[in-house]
């Protein structure tokens, strides 16, 4: 029988980002909902800051599945898809996948180690606390 060894994004380093995240928003004055998923997608860590849209619960948890689904961050699939009529057409309709920012993977080197998925203001503000808890645990954004 053959085996492989995974690596996945810990509980600690998972709540170092939810917290790098979440003062980044306080920074911003938007409050966000903030997931992290291991590499599987299953959820690793969630944070609903007080006053966070309800909506952004589940937005925030389906753009990290997005992003540790195919290893790219949630903004990159509009460029992907925008000139491409079937896909433009079909793919949106697949569950939980999003296609505007704040999502990303977390990696190390190549490997996808889990996703951040932040959910709470305009995408670009997502982007920005996203980033910053990538910044924050040393994974590039």
């Amino acid at each position: 029988m053959s085996t492989i060894t995974k690596r996945t994004i810990d509980a600690a380093t998972a709540g170092r980002a939810i917290d790098a995240a979440a003062a980044k928003a306080r920074g911003l004055g938007v409050p966000m909902c903030i997931a992290v998923c291991d590499d599987a997608g299953h959820l690793k860590a969630f944070l609903r800051m007080d006053g966070a849209p309800l909506l952004s619960l589940e937005i925030a948890q389906n753009k990290a599945y997005t992003a540790v689904g195919y290893g790219v961050p949630t903004h990159a699939w509009h460029d992907f898809i925008k000139s491409d009529p079937p896909l433009l057409t079909g793919i949106p309709h697949t569950p939980r996948l999003v296609i505007f920012g704040g999502g990303y993977p977390i990696k190390d080197g190549d490997q996808v180690l889990g996703a951040i998925g932040v959910s709470g203001g305009h995408y670009t503000q997502d982007m920005e606390c996203a980033t910053a808890a990538l910044q924050a645990i040393g994974a590039p954004a």
